[in-house]
């Protein structure tokens, strides 16, 4: 028998698991988790850094529950108009008709690819309504007078009644009361928040735990500019509301924990290091001594001047342009001959005289010939 004892590997689980690992565990879409949260069917409790965890035994909770999980999908379904319509056993344009008059509250909203607002409600809601015996004459009755005046007026009460669910979700999650001031101040313009509290460092603080809007698209996209408008108060109703409640929760988040501020002369804590709120003196700084006078460095010059300004040579003036002459017209074409005539000898110049004697030998008559002309020409 061996010394060698092997003892049970135990596997610790942390306390609290990430949203994103709950949804795996209970088998739901990440969307149906968070709906099941705000719903309250899910409890979450504070992590780290703000962020909120879900604990293992409320995990083991949801699981033991009857008809886990098809009863928890069931709990969170939602549909559309035209889906609603159907478990309401009433045309859509009814349906539509009676969530713009408030009479049902859409749960959550998505932008489609035409950038539509898409609402959405919860099946067990409805299915609830329709059994109510109160809401028959909604459902089969004639619309009133009143009503068909405020719809044709452009009455939607969609936008206001998803954001007061939505407050809720976020109230119900708020273990502070920063936090819980936060939530009411997400939903007013910041001109308002601004007017309700108008010191910068408790805005500041404030912003640190303003909940994160709901995401569609890119920041400053169309899609996004939309969705940031439906998640703002515009009734003036709904709007005094959120302010009077912004001022009761500020009054009760100062009384908690005032916010944050530099101070104009640190005051040690009790308890805590004097030493470490001393500012040190400055150190002087060491005379510098003083600088030799160096002899200045001729530098030669690198050019010869020259004057700045050259005179420019004087403008010759050119006479002016001749008027061309007037074309000659060309003498008529003259038909070459066929046979070119040699012109005519020219005739002797007067002092020229034949010879006394033609018939005499060369010799003699260039002999005569030149007694003649000494004779002629003395």
């Amino acid at each position: 028998m061996s010394g060698r004892t092997v003892t049970p590997s135990t596997t610790t689980q942390a306390p609290s698991v990430t949203p994103s690992r709950a949804a795996r565990e209970l088998g739901l879409k990440r969307v149906e988790f968070d709906l099941a949260v705000g719903l309250g069917r899910i409890r979450t409790v504070p992590g780290e850094g703000g962020a909120r965890r879900v604990a293992r035994a409320e995990i083991e909770r949801v699981r033991t529950e009857d008809g886990f999980p098809d009863s928890l999908r069931e709990r969170v379904k939602t549909v559309g108009t035209t889906e609603g319509a159907g478990i309401l056993e009433v045309p859509s344009a009814r349906f539509t008709r009676l969530a713009r008059l408030g009479r049902i509250v859409p749960v959550t909203f998505y932008l489609n690819r035409y950038r539509a607002v898409v609402w959405l409600y919860l099946a067990e809601e409805l299915r609830q309504f329709a059994a109510a015996e109160t809401n028959t004459g909604l459902l089969k009755g004639r619309t009133a007078e009143e009503q068909r005046r405020l719809l044709e007026a452009g009455l939607d009460l969609r936008p206001r009644n998803w954001r007061g669910r939505h407050l809720g979700f976020l109230l119900r999650q708020a273990d502070d009361p920063w936090v819980r001031a936060a939530a009411v101040a997400s939903f007013l313009d910041p001109v308002q928040v601004a007017e309700i509290v108008p010191d910068a460092y408790e805005r500041t603080h404030l912003n640190r735990f303003r909940p994160p809007r709901t995401g569609h698209g890119a920041p400053d996209s169309p899609a996004a500019l939309l969705a940031a408008a439906l998640t703002t108060a515009d009734d003036p109703d709904e709007i005094n509301w959120l302010r009077a409640d912004l001022r009761q929760e500020m009054a009760a988040a100062r009384d908690h924990w005032p916010a944050p501020r530099p101070a104009a002369d640190p005051t040690p804590l009790p308890g805590a290091d004097p030493a470490l709120f001393l500012v040190a003196a400055p150190t002087p700084r060491t005379a510098r001594p003083p600088r030799i006078a160096r002899r200045p460095r001729v530098t030669p010059p690198s050019h010869v001047d020259r004057p700045s300004c050259v005179a420019p040579p004087a403008r010759i003036d050119r006479p002016s342009r001749v008027a061309p002459p007037p074309p000659v017209a060309s003498p008529p074409p003259v038909a070459s001959p066929s046979r070119v005539a040699r012109p005519p000898r020219s005739a002797p110049p007067p002092h020229t005289v034949p010879f006394p004697n033609d018939g005499q030998a060369p010799s003699e008559r260039s002999r005569g010939l030149l007694g003649w002309l000494r004779r002629g020409n003395p």
